[in-house]
């Protein structure tokens, strides 16, 4: 691997790391809480709580998809690897 190829999976690697930091400080969202929320007639301390509890359920959205897509890339690698390892002893 090339110092380019390094450099962008460190980045990917970071941001990773700093979309899951993000993840474990935010708090739980309510399962009470209403789907759509009008904010123009909130309060500014209720607005806040609603762009949290929005904010919290698209992360929790956000680590479902990247979970997923692990695991497809996962089953992608190893149907790689199993490609090498037969041509490898067959060769």
């Amino acid at each position: 691997m090339g110092w380019r190829t390094k450099f962008v999976f460190l980045l990917i690697v970071y941001a990773a790391g700093f979309a899951t930091a993000i993840y474990c400080l935010a708090p739980t969202p309510d399962s009470t809480a209403p789907s759509s929320v009008n904010l123009a007639q909130m309060s500014p301390s209720l607005k806040a709580q609603a762009i949290l509890k929005s904010f919290n359920s698209g992360m929790h959205k956000c680590v479902g998809f990247s979970k997923e897509a692990a695991e497809e890339a996962a089953r992608l690698l190893q149907a790689k690897v199993d490609e090498i390892n037969k041509s490898q002893s067959r060769g």
